[in-house]
């Protein structure tokens, strides 16, 4: 006879216990105790553990020796889409199970039934679709408008626990989809759906069925209002891969990020074009940056991100005016603001460029972020072009972190930068003074203007001090 025991549960870090507390013992974090009730086989005594007989290893499952195992026997499935092949390390491992997280509306959904449509229309691979939001009949809406319908694609709509796993058993497809882990629940389990004990449980049985069936399967996950995802913190310690779908509800870039990664780097991103037809694949997101504008014009800079294994081209723009309030207004998009702050000081006491009373508004393009410290040099470079009325010309970027002290600092992953540059038709970088020759950084020629100061930067850039 199954006995309930009550057991509260963290569930940020999973610490459990007997006894409530309103800050985790573990963590530290407040207000993130759950109680979680669980079952128990009650009639067996003290001593069955110790009377209880060994069990039986299958041959299947015995211990091997790693040199006996080969890595030829892993053969990942392709996506379809290869900036999603690269975020998931090469594609999709058998056996694996996939967390993609994101905002509701994001395009989590449309990537997944795009990605089984891409799937399924290849031989001799079944894709089982199942969702707990939508009806059939809403997916193939979606399906069809995402030219997604395939024969081999196979639609259910379920929010019971058992109804998933028998489906699984029964049809035995190549690639699972659930959709989404906060919608499914189980009988067997106390709380309610979307709660922390359903999650965990939802996530236990859909793991032990893809390690045991060998089946791959990916499973949608909800997140809260700070961006973090939705359910117990162990939700990311069981999965083997862990993908934030990010995106700016203005525009149409998606990113993929690998956050956590079994099989492969968790620095790579993936770029994708949202747009009415379903998402498409940015393979040189360059286009999406950068201004179509091939005339100098003043207040505005380009340098060099690096995101994963990808250099990205980023485009600040900057607008300067005189200030009518008594505390002058700083705006930002895709800015940092107290590096603003913090850069406006530096411009002023190095750079002898007053701003301080100002109005400063500054941006960049199609939603990217330019929140890395080798974007300093570009922001400092857009203000001072905007106050001077100074344009930088567009074959011209500027790459390097500026320091309190006014100095102009290497950035990692430089070669990679300035390699994406070239490839892009930019013939001058103003970047920061290199310990080694500037000539084993340029593979193509391209002029490498090298700075040490603030000073030294703007005067390379074509900009005057005085203001």
């Amino acid at each position: 006879m199954a006995k309930s025991t009550t057991q509260y549960v963290c569930t940020e870090c999973g610490w459990s216990g007997v006894k409530w507390f309103g800050r985790c013992p573990q963590c530290g974090e407040w207000g993130t105790i759950e109680e979680f009730h669980e079952a128990k086989i009650s009639g067996i005594s003290k001593t069955g553990a110790s009377n209880r007989r060994a069990p039986r290893i299958d041959v299947s499952q015995a211990a091997t020796p790693i040199t006996e195992i080969g890595s030829d026997q892993v053969h990942r499935i392709a996506t379809g889409f290869e900036e999603f092949d690269r975020v998931l390390g090469g594609g999709i491992v058998p056996g694996s199970v996939v967390l993609i997280a994101g905002e509701p509306g994001i395009g989590k959904s449309t990537l997944l039934l795009e990605s089984a449509g891409r799937i399924a229309a290849r031989e001799n691979q079944t894709v089982l679709y199942i969702s707990g939001e939508e009806s059939q009949a809403q997916i193939r809406m979606r399906a069809t408008r995402v030219d997604a319908v395939q024969p081999r694609l196979l639609l259910a709509s379920t929010t019971d626990l058992g109804t998933v796993i028998a489906l699984i058993e029964q049809e035995k497809p190549s690639l699972v989809m659930v959709d989404s882990a906060q919608t499914i629940s189980s009988a067997d389990v106390d709380g309610i759906t979307g709660g922390s004990s359903q999650v965990r449980e939802i996530a236990s049985a859909l793991i032990d069925a893809a390690k045991t069936l060998n089946i791959p399967t990916f499973l949608v996950g909800h997140v809260t209002k700070d961006g973090s995802i939705a359910g117990p913190r162990t939700l990311e310690h069981l999965v083997d891969v862990v993908c934030q779908f990010e995106g700016d509800s203005q525009t149409a870039l998606r990113m993929l990020r690998a956050v956590k990664n079994r099989f492969g780097p968790t620095d790579e991103v993936g770029c994708f074009d949202m747009s009415g037809d379903g998402i498409e694949e940015v393979r040189n997101p360059a286009g999406l940056f950068l201004s179509p504008d091939e005339h100098a014009v003043e207040g505005t800079c380009i340098t060099f991100t690096v995101d994963g294994h990808r250099s990205l081209p980023i485009e600040l723009q900057a607008l300067v005016t005189n200030s009518v309030l008594p505390a002058p207004r700083r705006a930002t998009n895709g800015v940092d603001t107290n590096r603003l702050a913090m850069l406006v000081a530096v411009l002023y006491r190095h750079g002898r460029i007053p701003l301080l009373s100002n109005d400063l508004y500054v941006s960049t393009m199609a939603g990217a972020t330019a929140r890395e410290p080798a974007c300093d040099l570009a922001v400092v470079a857009a203000l001072a072009s905007a106050a001077t009325h100074s344009p930088i010309p567009r074959t011209m970027c500027a790459i390097g972190e500026i320091s309190l002290t006014g100095q102009v600092r290497p950035v990692p992953r430089l070669q990679q930068r300035i390699d994406e540059a070239a490839r892009l038709g930019f013939s001058t970088a103003v970047i920061a003074r290199q310990r080694r020759s500037a000539r084993e950084l340029n593979p193509r020629k391209m002029k490498l203007l090298e700075v040490s100061s603030i000073r030294e930067a703007l005067n390379a850039l074509g900009i005057s001090s005085s203001h």
